[in-house]
């Protein structure tokens, strides 16, 4: 698919490059870019295979800037990220995509914007703040969803988190990483080095750069409030852990008396006077008691119960 930068893009059955002043949008799946890639006079020897694309980046080439994108799946993080190419001059960008991606973000373009001073820049700037219009929501959503869990840890009504804790750490990661490279990329364009841009256009991506910038600061400071969350979780754990071997200290500390009395007057011995006393019996009974009774009262006057 073919398009033109007007006041908004204007779908066209073919290009004519010959054309001044006119910048153009194509979209091509990767077989169709190897069948056309010459009419675009580039000057580039791009072989693309799309399932290898892992990073989004830009490359300076003497008459082209090139590059690819790896766009994470904001409904699944953990799952493989939407890859897609791109190669760009003065005239016009074309997207390499067999995805479909692309399509609809342009779609979602022709929809909502309408230029008033139109450009190849404006539209590479709408264009990548598509790439992550979502994403401020979605980590607002992991923000209340983190602050839930540790509501729940310090009232005791959230069982082990540990998991997905660690889950939302680990997609925050990837999150930062797409971040910083978006930062790269942004940097490379702004940096015009080609002079493609005219360079007061330059501004556009300067703008997109502070944008992607807030959110890398937030990812990582969410990610620093997940670390904080699973220590708190281990914390209450070793406290939880502390009470239990608290209160098994203090069961043996009374018993221990007891079990003295049983083993001393477990003995055999035939000279035993208390032995011949009526009341021997309730006395020991009344001894265990007042044992019991005056460590319980102790342990609680010292705050250990």
């Amino acid at each position: 698919m073919y398009y033109v930068i007007h006041s908004t893009l204007e779908k066209v059955e073919k290009l004519n490059l010959t054309k001044k002043n006119s910048r153009y949008v194509a979209v091509l799946t990767s077989a169709e870019w190897l069948e056309r890639k010459e009419q675009f006079d580039m000057g580039i020897e791009m072989d693309i295979d799309l399932s290898s694309i892992h990073s989004t980046k830009a490359e300076v080439n003497y008459d082209s800037l090139t590059g690819t994108f790896s766009i994470p799946d904001l409904r699944n993080i953990s799952a493989p990220p939407t890859g897609f190419a791109f190669a760009l001059d003065e005239k016009g960008i074309v997207f390499i995509d067999d995805s479909g991606y692309v399509t609809e973000k342009i779609s979602n373009i022709i929809a909502t914007k309408r230029w008033a001073m139109p450009s190849l820049e404006r539209f590479l700037f709408d264009f990548l703040e598509q790439t992550v219009a979502q994403d401020q929501g979605v980590l607002e959503q992991l923000d209340k969803e983190l602050d839930t869990i540790e509501s729940g840890i310090l009232e005791g009504t959230y069982n082990d988190p540990s998991l997905r804790v660690s889950r939302i750490r680990s997609d925050l990661r990837d999150l930062r990483n797409h971040y910083e490279q978006l930062l790269d990329l942004s940097q490379e364009l702004e940096e015009n080095e080609n002079n493609f841009f005219k360079q007061e256009n330059t501004r556009y991506f300067h703008l997109f750069s502070q944008r992607v910038s807030r959110l890398h600061d937030l990812t990582s400071s969410l990610r620093d409030f997940s670390i904080q969350i699973h220590d708190l979780y281990q914390s209450q754990l070793d406290i939880k852990q502390n009470r239990i071997m608290a209160l098994l200290t203090i069961i043996s500390s009374i018993f221990m008396p007891l079990t003295l009395i049983v083993g001393w007057y477990g003995m055999n011995f035939k000279y035993m006077p208390e032995l011949e006393y009526r009341i021997s019996y309730p006395i020991v009974i009344a001894v265990s008691a007042a044992i019991v009774i005056v460590s319980l009262v102790f342990f609680k006057k010292k705050k250990w119960l």
